[in-house]
């Protein structure tokens, strides 16, 4: 299927989303849902625990098969994972413990592409460097804190210059001193690569600052509560921040509603 606008880099139509259970019963999470992404968009997802988003993104990835619908990335169907898409997850052990951080994204860049050790190293310096962690490229990964091994992981999947980089709550475990200056490191590194970034997330605040835009899931099995603009409302304390966090904040409220009836609460004052 041809796309319709040639900006658009992901197209998710009409996908449900779920797992197999004993006797190939399966459990539906997410419940045919449509959404676009442009190329260099960077598409923040929210929602309640257990809604999906994680389900979302490894679909997107093409870890998991939808029961309906397709994946589009590129004008082609997702059948499988791609070196066009790299994960990063919360988790801080995404590295080879047996590498230096330096070793790591090396190796990751000579086993995707002919690529001569010297140019792979250069390559994975300026990619270290880029993530402010090329002081630890000769330590293992042992030797660093959480917030070095995510800065670690991000030059890795930033080398490998992926068409789209997912990201599932890659901050989540850090403190927030750490947190904060590795979104606004993200935000500079993005200004400088603008690869297409999918991040899931469960902090508004972090939606808004990080995000273009925001989708909202509803309660599993999942749809689309609303998709929010929030290119303009990157600067904490604003008065665009502070009003589309509030919205936001009032889509989460009633998790286990569905749209239709979030739609009637809604309207109530």
């Amino acid at each position: 299927m041809a796309l319709l606008d040639d900006n658009l880099i992901v197209q998710v139509q009409n996908v449900s989303l779920g797992y197999r259970q004993p006797g190939n019963r399966g459990v539906t999470i997410i419940e045919d849902v449509n959404f676009s992404i442009r190329r260099g968009e960077k598409f923040v997802i929210i929602g309640p625990s257990g809604c999906g988003k994680t389900t979302l993104l490894k679909a997107i990835a093409g870890f998991l098969t939808p029961f309906s619908g397709q994946v589009l990335v590129k004008d082609k169907a997702v059948t499988g994972p791609s070196p066009d898409r790299f994960v990063i997850l919360q988790d801080f052990d995404q590295l080879f413990a047996w590498r230096t951080v330096l070793d790591n994204v090396v190796y990751a860049l000579r086993s995707t592409r002919p690529i001569s050790k010297r140019e792979a190293t250069d390559k994975a310096l300026y990619y270290l460097d880029l993530a402010h962690v090329a002081d630890a490229a000769k330590k293992y990964p042992h030797m660093l804190s959480g917030g070095l091994k995510q800065r670690a992981a991000l030059a890795r999947a930033l080398a490998l210059e992926p068409d789209i980089l997912l990201m599932d709550e890659p901050f989540g475990s850090l403190d927030a001193i750490t947190r904060n200056q590795l979104q606004l490191e993200l935000n500079t590194i993005w200004e400088r690569t603008q690869t297409t970034l999918i991040l899931v997330t469960h902090s508004i605040q972090e939606a808004i600052y990080l995000g273009h835009r925001v989708m909202v899931m509803s309660a599993s099995p999942a749809q689309i509560r609303e998709i929010v603009d929030t290119s303009e409302a990157e600067v904490f304390g604003s008065e665009a921040f502070a009003t589309i966090s509030a919205h936001l904040r009032s889509l989460l409220i009633h998790p286990n509603a569905t749209v239709e009836e979030f739609a009637q609460l809604s309207t109530v004052d």
